[in-house]
């Protein structure tokens, strides 16, 4: 397979309501997707970074460049083009893992497309539909909050979510547990606390939560290793956990009981199957989280989260949970859980009407 000509795409989706967390609110979604055309076919990928670089150093106009003046190029130099050797075509270059991980996925469903095979096939999926829950952002009032929460049980997803920070954790915890009683419930700090926060978090144990996810800031895993002594609830890495190599070291450390993978933050789907290997080599359970995205990369982390390892639902939320109109066909909650596709490639295309009215910039790159 010889790639022929990649297409930039950026996209501005508007969300169903505001979206907030520790490091900001979102009214929409900005997001760089990438088509890859190689002689035998086409395929699509999808970076998730942020507009700006508030989650992670990577933002869409620094991924767009990065891709534009050395990644595209130093896998079109290769003279065999297939998935295992984009991370060896790009390892010269550091960071930009998500940049790295839309090429990577792109050339996945080019390549499982030629050849008739799902990605879901492809990782080693074990389900034929995964459980779903449901991210709830920091809202403006505890009433607010209950009532989010209480329709998105109705609609029957399995797990709630909620974002906290300082001043917005223990308070609106303790609301929804009273209300809704024994809920699979969790909480993620997007690393708004630090060590010094350690009895404030141990104030959340008694209300049996799944997990905390990411309470101290990422690059801090010893941090994360003493919180754990000091509180009952399963400590969960996001951000700390970049690779393999770094899951295992936040394991063997004692960092984390659970973890939670995103494919776009750890440089793409291969790597995200290497940890969830090593986790299950050590009894970690994982999840796969999600970055609002479009049906697009919702699609590949559905297959992910048919893995064996991913015993705890993630963050694979409906469609209409964050659009009310997808650039796919939507995915549709059904008894709370998705199918997983099983077309070719990530087993999906974009819509072009759709994706034509959320456009705001293409850039074709001619190889």
């Amino acid at each position: 397979m010889k790639l022929t000509g990649v297409e930039l795409r950026k996209v501005r989706m508007p969300l169903v309501a505001p979206f907030r967390t520790s490091f900001g609110t979102q009214t929409a979604r900005e997001l760089l997707l990438l088509r890859v055309a190689t002689d035998e076919t086409e395929g699509w990928g999808e970076c998730g970074t942020l507009a700006d670089p508030v989650y992670s150093p990577e933002y869409v106009d620094g991924a767009a460049d990065v891709l534009r003046r050395y990644l595209i190029p130093a896998l079109a130099a290769r003279d065999r083009l297939d998935a295992t050797n984009v991370g060896p075509a790009l390892s010269v270059f550091h960071g930009h893992r998500m940049a790295k991980s839309a090429l990577e996925m792109a050339v996945l469903d080019a390549e499982l497309t030629a050849c008739g095979v799902s990605l879901a096939r492809e990782l080693g999926a074990v389900h034929d539909r995964v459980p779903c829950g449901v991210s709830v952002g920091i809202m403006e009032s505890i009433d607010h909050l209950l009532e989010v929460v209480g329709g998105y049980l109705d609609e029957g997803y399995q797990r709630i979510k909620l974002k906290i920070e300082p001043g917005w954790d223990v308070l609106p915890v303790r609301a929804v547990r009273e209300r809704f009683g024994d809920i699979m419930l969790q909480v993620d700090a997007n690393t708004a606390y630090t060590l010094a926060d350690a009895d404030l978090l141990a104030r959340l144990d008694p209300f049996d939560l799944l997990l905390i996810e990411q309470p101290l800031a990422e690059e801090d895993i010893v941090g994360h290793a003493e919180l754990a002594k000091r509180v009952r609830t399963p400590i969960c890495l996001d951000e700390s956990i970049t690779s393999a190599r770094s899951a295992a070291a936040a394991i063997t450390l004692g960092a984390c009981r659970v973890v939670n993978i995103k494919p776009g933050r750890v440089g793409g789907y291969l790597e995200a199957r290497r940890i969830h290997d090593v986790c299950a080599a050590h009894g970690i359970p994982v999840w796969c989280g999600g970055m609002l995205e479009t049906g697009l990369g919702r699609a590949a982390n559905i297959a992910l989260a048919a893995l064996p390892g991913c015993v705890l639902p993630g963050d694979t939320s409906a469609s209409g949970r964050y659009y009310h109109t997808d650039i796919t066909a939507p995915f549709v909650l059904d008894d709370g859980h998705l199918p997983v596709p099983t077309g070719p490639g990530i087993g999906v295309r974009p819509i072009p009407e759709l994706l034509d009215e959320v456009t705001t910039s293409t850039e074709w790159l001619p190889l």
